[in-house]
């Protein structure tokens, strides 16, 4: 809801109590004066790789003293999913660090695995068509109340959570013609993909926005057009702003989702604000680059009712900066992540 300039944030039991002009401090509390600072919703990597340390069961395999976590942490980032689980960053304890067990459903659907497409297919068709009977029997036990409940036999489970909107499926996904058979399989049954990649996205933009599409992609990506291709395909450095123009929701990762001390500025999560600055150069607005690090990355883990803006009500996950966020300059000064 734009900018507030010399604002106050007053934080209680770690949500976001108050925030802007009228804000009545209580006399008993701890006051961080950050003028001349600037006050962010902490960033957020849908995926990561050695932040929490360990494998396995997060809860029970975490670090709290990792070193990477730490400099994530440095970085501004305080959510990440690791695997398939939405967890905070919390140095030196693990309580509150579990948010989601998972994130989303990860499913493959792709030309060069039509027995796995068909599967796919089918396995949606068959939940369809449970589901309409389902409904219809609802309807029908009101008059009938001896009328069984239709079977689940043979429905996948998973198909029916993806229909009734409990979770969304998460394809991974480059090639113009994968993308293409996602989104209208998407328009088909009526569900919103994530598609993890993308890189091709830009020459179907607006079949993906009609499908509702999540896109998570790393702008600096390079893909050459195969010489077998005729219409537009490879990689393009406009690839996030067209997908948003058509109403994709952007969600912009870098290229390494570890934390790398070498290499490239801005090829791993302690830099996640550099990859967002080259869908910039792309022709992304800044507003929607800040929003594909926070509330989009949010929303796309189905947790932007708590995580992702400054808003009353949400954790208190919030970063101070010395800068402007998305300046190659900016340094984070105080990041945390709350319960």
């Amino acid at each position: 809801r734009g900018v507030l300039r010399e604002a106050t944030i007053l934080v209680k039991n770690d949500k976001v109590e108050a925030f802007g002009y009228d804000v009545v401090v209580p006399d008993d509390a701890e006051v961080v004066d950050v003028t001349g600072m600037r006050v962010y919703p902490g960033l957020i990597a849908v995926s990561s790789l050695g932040l929490f340390g360990g494998g396995g069961n997060l809860t029970d395999s975490v670090d709290p003293y990792n070193q990477s976590m730490t400099l994530a942490l440095a970085a501004g980032v305080t959510t990440a999913v690791n695997g398939s689980s939405v967890a905070k960053l919390k140095r030196g304890h693990v309580e509150g660090l579990m948010v989601k067990s998972q994130a989303w459903n990860s499913w493959s659907f792709s030309n060069s695995n039509p027995t796995g497409q068909l599967k796919v297919r089918e396995d949606l068709k068959k939940a369809a068509e449970y589901l309409r009977a389902y409904r219809q029997w609802e309807i029908d036990k009101r008059s009938n109340k001896e009328l069984k409940e239709p079977s689940k036999k043979g429905v996948d489970q998973k198909s029916v959570d993806i229909l009734t909107g409990k979770s969304r499926p998460k394809f991974s996904a480059n090639d113009r013609t994968d993308l293409l058979e996602i989104a209208r399989l998407a328009q088909e049954f009526g569900f919103r993909p994530i598609i993890e990649g993308c890189t091709e996205g830009w020459t179907i933009a607006a079949e993906l926005g009609r499908a509702g599409a999540t896109a998570i992609v790393t702008p600096r990506s390079r893909r050459a057009k195969s010489e077998l291709q005729v219409a537009d395909a490879g990689t393009s450095i406009e690839n996030a702003a067209k997908l948003h123009a058509h109403g994709v929701s952007v969600v912009v990762v870098p290229a390494s989702r570890g934390i790398s001390l070498g290499g490239i500025v801005g090829q791993d999560l302690l830099h996640l604000p550099i990859e967002a600055g080259f869908a910039i150069r792309g022709g992304l607005s800044e507003q929607a680059a800040l929003e594909s690090i926070t509330i989009q990355a949010a929303r796309a883990l189905d947790l932007g009712h708590r995580i992702g803006s400054i808003e009353v009500g949400k954790d208190a996950d919030l970063i101070v900066t010395d800068g402007d966020l998305l300046h190659y300059q900016t340094f984070v000064q105080i990041g945390r992540a709350h319960v």
